[in-house]
């Protein structure tokens, strides 16, 4: 702020602002944040899954397994409705894998579908349950493992 120093005692003190200063702290900070922004504000382009209910095709050759905790912290996995051993699920499942590859013509045969593992995992199951039968099932060879979920409330199921 300026004021006039001597002079006529008639006149009244000058109270004009210099704005030059002001508008360009402002530019600069404007120029900043034109380049900061884009810095800061990082994303990934992310095509995320629709979260709605997918009915899945029963094939025959598809394997189904049920898998729950017990009380004691154990797991229990069932291979349809028959309880299986960890050990005893991989060698189930090689075994599967191999006698549907032989079927469809060998490995090399044309248009080979492999089947694949169905997972009905309960609530309350522990993930190291679910973790090792997944595991398991692609130790053995299975590429497509899958979970089997309940609809969500209110959503229709349209059957055939």
């Amino acid at each position: 702020m300026a004021m006039s120093v001597g002079g006529d005692s008639t006149e009244t003190p000058m109270s004009d602002i210099n704005t030059t200063p002001l508008v360009d702290v402002m530019l600069v900070l404007l120029i900043i944040f034109l380049i900061a922004v884009p810095v800061v504000i990082q994303t990934v382009k992310l095509k995320l899954p629709n979260v709605r209910f997918d009915p899945t095709t029963t094939k025959p050759e598809n394997v189904s397994l049920s898998i729950m905790g017990a009380p004691d912290g154990t797991c229990k996995v069932y291979w349809g409705l028959t309880p299986v051993t960890h050990d005893e699920l991989l060698n189930r499942a090689v075994e599967k894998l191999k006698k549907e590859i032989a079927r469809q013509g060998g490995p090399n045969a044309p248009g080979l579908e492999l089947p694949e593992a169905h997972i009905r995992g309960d609530v309350n199951t522990p993930w190291h349950c679910i973790g090792g039968a997944i595991f398991n099932m692609q130790m053995a060879g299975f590429a497509k493992v899958g979970f089997i979920s309940e609809p969500p409330p209110g959503e229709g199921v349209e059957r055939l």
